[in-house]
Parts: C-alpha cells; sequence; structure tokens
C-alpha cells in the first residue's frame, strides 16, 4: 500500500507543477503574439500570472492544511512551484522566442525572486487564513484533546 501512496504524491506534485508552469507559459505566448511591442501591457500579463500562481499556492496551502501537517504539504507545494519556477526560467523563455539568459542575469534572478515571493507569499495567507480559523489540522487536534480531557473531567469519580 505504500507503493502506491508513493507515486501518486509525486504525482500530485507533478500535475500541480505542469499546471503552474502551463499558467507561464499561458503569459508568454500571449506576450510574445499581442502585446510584444507593447511593454505595459506585457508587463500587465506578467503581473497577472504572478497573481495567478499566488492564488494557486494560496489555494493549495489553504486546502491541504485543513487536513495535512504543515511540514507535508509544504514540501509538496515547495517542489511543486520550485520545479514550475525552474520550467519557467530555463525552458519557459524559449516560448516567447528567447533563451533564459537573453536579457541578462538581472531579468533571470528577477523571475526568481518574484515568483519565489508570490509563492510563499500566497501560501502563508492561505495557512494563516486557515489557521485564523481553526480549521488547520493541528487547530482541530488540538480542538478534540480538549474535548476529550473536558469529558474526563467530567466524569464522576468513585
Amino acid at each position: 500500500m505504500a507503493e502506491r501512496a508513493f507515486p501518486a504524491r509525486w504525482r500530485t506534485v507533478a500535475v500541480i507543477a505542469g499546471g503552474l508552469f502551463a499558467v507561464n507559459l499561458v503569459a508568454r505566448l500571449v506576450v510574445r503574439l499581442w502585446y510584444a511591442d507593447d511593454g505595459l501591457a506585457a508587463d500587465a500579463v506578467t503581473l497577472s500570472m504572478l497573481a495567478a500562481v499566488g492564488l494557486a499556492c494560496l489555494g493549495l496551502a489553504a486546502w491541504w492544511s485543513r487536513y495535512r501537517p504543515v511540514g507535508a504539504w509544504a514540501a509538496d507545494l515547495a517542489l511543486a512551484s520550485g520545479g514550475a519556477l525552474l520550467l519557467a526560467v530555463l525552458v519557459g523563455p524559449f516560448a516567447s522566442g528567447a533563451g533564459p539568459f537573453t536579457y541578462g542575469a538581472g531579468e533571470f534572478f528577477k523571475q526568481i525572486w518574484q515568483w519565489g515571493g508570490v509563492s510563499i507569499v500566497g501560501a502563508l495567507i492561505g495557512l494563516g487564513a486557515v489557521t485564523a480559523l481553526g480549521l488547520d489540522a493541528r487547530s482541530r487536534g488540538l480542538r478534540r484533546y480538549a474535548e476529550a480531557k473536558r469529558a474526563e473531567a467530567r466524569l464522576p469519580r468513585s
């Protein structure tokens, strides 16, 4: 049974990474096909793509934190987002008709910092919201423990 769970976990990570990379690829193609000469519109498309990545990380963190310990889902989300990031900075530029370092190292590392920033902030906001509502796995476990202790305290002693 553990053999079946292991590939399923990595399949989920790969699907999420592929989805995040697809968002980046679509944004690059939109810029290349329709806004190649309009820097302001290209920046707007890039910001929209980054917002989509951040919202995806927010949603995944909020969903997974309800049922899984933070360490497990955070590792999966970091691997998925990191894998998509590597694809986005190393393979994605070819969709734009350029190479990864065509615009210099500064642009290359700027993409990494932006993607990493929105991924981390999105995940932290998702986790924070679920934790504030008391719906995360740890809060629910602590609530069950407290209820069990309260039930023990109410039992009459003989």
